[in-house]
């Protein structure tokens, strides 16, 4: 007779991913897994068909995988009570070359996991929680660099030897009486409504003796079989099919012959239509199962490999179209994948090289660049590629004929009609590179003390320095790239004021000067300290009023010098206007320029920290971008570089404790002094004096020399 009977052949589970899970995963690779290809625990969904002509799928979203910030179990994470969302355990092995994944021995993973549901049957676990019945393995190879994921999905079916055979399959409207149908859709209308049971897939449908249907828990067998007339194992159906149950029915039936012995069963494939249970498209059927004596002693074969095309190879995914351009222009935000894929060497640097570097820290950093030319330019895309994204550049010059091909960041057009302005020009041209970027351009000119104003000019030239004021408060650091030496001064003083980061980048033709200024005069070693390293630089500790360590200050760009700066483009040739440099230099001075701020960023002491040499440490350094220095000179000509520490000078015109003083308690009134009166900044730090000291100091060359004094000493005079 069981031999006339067909077999019970059912609907294989299909996978749908969500291109959100393909991000996080991406994410979650980049930024905590690194190398490590351990398993990884996921949460699938799933629900019971809803439509007559359309089967649901297995479904993975961006919340089946583990947030970033936490590993905590995914049960915790996944909130319970959605009907549209059974979960499912999962395990997810995503390799890290394309040759592991080919070489992986998935039937070896296949049958770990088949395992797991035979285990979870014969220890009672899948009676507490049904979902387990339904595990799957998801095998993945996520090519970061051209955002093409190659998967393969299987989902484990114990199979049954021999296999079951079905004695009739008709839809449940017509297995049933009209009341049976009606009380057991009312039924499980109303367990599907409970948010405790409307996300358990597997389930026992009783009907007694007057038509009355019960949907009760697995776990309540005995109970069931108490004056019940029928008895039902009903589960979630995803499949839409006339003829065929869903896939989740085979494990379903390797539990109901593991636990109960049962040799006939009678199946309820539960679907819907319209959120409420259909007795049309569910089905009812009748089961044989025949199982030999002793086997439950190994672990039944298992099949459920999902078919790409009706083979087994694997899928492949490529996101790389949601990383084209002309998709910018109509979406409103700028797409999560690009973002990423710009910052993917970053992130590959944390995997091995350099696990301390924090990301966070330089995509908050503000800086304010003084000066689009050319070394402008490649200061701003070097910052980009250390992923700052909060640039504010400053020049009020326009773009020449001359400039692209030294200015990275213009081309002809911006030459056009008398040029566009270069501090505009640059942030469109950022903004192309790289949408994300939250640049602003500012056109203005940086008020230089040399360059006096007259009346008609003064009220535009204090807007100028108050705005360059405002600017430098509101931005954590600041780079001096502009190309005389007096349009540095006034952001100095104004950076020592508030105590900012600051660096500067100069040009000679064949050699370059890259320092980073010391604190101003007014900071404390004690408001720096690891914790405040790793905070926003905003919310950084600002100054309090002593001069305790002015001598262990590095010192500023102006600290070696011994005259105010002063007028330097009066008067002069057209190679002595212009920086006529080699062009390789601009590139060396400012990707060194840009690393010495990565390393202040990165260092517990920050601004605070001292200048290192590379002849005092040898080589080594504790901290894992190496060694900070305060000064790096360099010869093109030499092809050589060196590293140099240079203290405050108590004589300073920008940096010293006088004039941050005479700053604070004048304010404007200072500036245009300074501006103004060339001599005014050495009278007032003493330079004058100094000057007239040196200028009165002789030696008396025609002292006679005893020729018969041995001492070698004897004529030299320290100064």
């Amino acid at each position: 007779m069981n031999k006339k009977e067909p077999l019970l052949q059912f609907a294989p589970f299909q996978s749908s991913v969500d291109e959100a899970f393909w991000h996080r995963l991406s994410s979650l690779k980049l930024n905590n897994l690194g190398i490590d290809d351990s398993p990884i625990s996921l949460i699938g969904f799933y629900a019971p068909c809803s439509h007559s002509q359309v089967s649901n799928h297995l479904t993975l979203l961006a919340e089946s995988l583990p947030s970033e910030s936490s590993e905590a179990l995914l049960t915790q994470q996944t909130s319970h009570g959605n009907r549209n969302r059974c979960s499912v355990p999962g395990i997810l092995y995503n390799t890290n070359t394309l040759e592991t994944f080919h070489a992986l021995d998935k039937q070896k993973l296949f049958k770990e996991e088949a395992g797991k549901i035979w285990d979870d049957i014969l220890t009672g676990k899948a009676l507490e929680d049904c979902s387990v019945l339904s595990r799957f393995l998801l095998i993945s190879f996520a090519d970061l660099k051209t955002w093409t994921f190659h998967y393969c999905f299987s989902f484990p079916a114990l199979m049954l030897h021999p296999p079951a055979t079905v004695v009739n399959l008709r839809p449940a409207s017509q297995w049933l009486s009209t009341a049976e149908a009606e009380s057991l859709s009312a039924a499980c209308n109303e367990w599907r409504s409970s948010k405790s049971t409307t996300d358990v897939p597997f389930f026992l449908a009783t009907i007694d003796a007057n038509s009355h249907a019960t949907v009760r828990l697995l776990k309540e067998w005995e109970a069931c079989q108490k004056d019940a007339h029928k008895i039902l194992f009903g589960f979630y159906d995803p499949c839409h099919l006339p003829n065929n149950p869903g896939w989740p029915l085979r494990n379903f039936l390797a539990l109901i012959s593991a636990s109960w012995n049962l040799k006939s069963v009678h199946f309820f494939c539960y679907r819907e239509n319209r959120g409420f249970a259909d007795m049309g498209l569910s089905l009812v059927g009748e089961a044989s199962i025949t199982v030999p004596q002793g086997w439950k002693g190994a672990v039944p074969n298992a099949v459920g490999w999902e078919l790409n095309k009706g083979r087994k190879v694997p899928r492949c995914i490529s996101l790389a179209q949601s990383m084209d351009p002309a998709r910018f222009v109509a979406c409103v935000a700028f797409p999560r994948l690009a973002i990423s894929a710009a910052d993917l060497n970053l992130k590959l640097m944390r995997w091995r090289a350099l696990p301390s570097l924090d990301l966070s820290v330089l995509s908050s950093v503000k800086c304010l660049l003084l000066g689009a030319g050319t070394l402008g330019c490649q200061v701003a895309r070097m910052l980009m590629a250390w992923g700052i994204r909060k640039i504010t550049l400053v020049d009020n010059g326009r773009v020449a004929m001359s400039n692209p091909l030294r200015q990275s960041l213009y081309t002809l057009d911006d030459c056009l009609n008398g040029g566009a302005f270069k501090a505009t020009a640059a942030v469109e041209s950022l903004k192309r590179i790289f949408p994300a970027v939250e640049a602003e351009g500012i056109v203005m000119a940086i008020p230089m003390p040399g360059h006096p104003v007259n009346s008609q000019e003064q009220d535009s030239v204090l807007d100028d320095c108050k705005r360059l004021h405002d600017l430098i408060d509101a931005h954590d650091a600041v780079f001096l790239l502009t190309d005389t030496r007096e349009s540095r001064w006034l952001p100095t003083l104004l950076c020592a004021n508030t105590n900012k980061i600051t660096i500067t980048s100069a040009l000679g033709f064949d050699s370059f000067l890259v320092m980073r200024h010391g604190a101003g005069p007014f900071s404390c070693a004690s408001d720096f300290n690891a914790e405040t390293a790793n905070s926003s630089y905003a919310d950084m500790p600002k100054f309090c009023e002593n001069n305790a360590n002015e001598r262990h200050r590095l010192g500023c760009y102006f600290c070696s010098d011994v005259v105010a700066p002063t007028d330097s483009t009066s008067n002069r040739t057209l190679d002595q206007q212009c920086t006529v440099t080699r062009p390789g230099l601009a590139p060396i001075a400012s990707a060194l320029a840009v690393e010495l701020l990565i390393g202040i960023l990165h260092h517990p002491q920050g601004i605070l920290a001292e200048g290192d040499i590379n002849s005092s440490i040898n080589g080594a350094t504790e901290q894992p971008l190496g060694i900070l220095p305060h000064q790096i000179r360099g010869s093109l000509s030499q092809f050589s570089q060196m590293t140099l520490i240079g203290h405050s000078s108590s004589s300073c015109t920008a940096c010293c404790h006088t004039v941050v003083s005479e700053y604070r308690n004048r304010g404007m009134e200072f500036i245009l002094e300074a501006i103004n009166h060339p001599t005014y900044l050495e009278d007032l730090t003493g330079l004058t004096e100094l000057m007239k000291s040196a200028a009165s100091f002789s030696l008396d060359w025609d002292k006679e020399i005893d020729d018969d004094d041995d001492d070698d000493d004897e004529g030299c005079v320290e100064i």
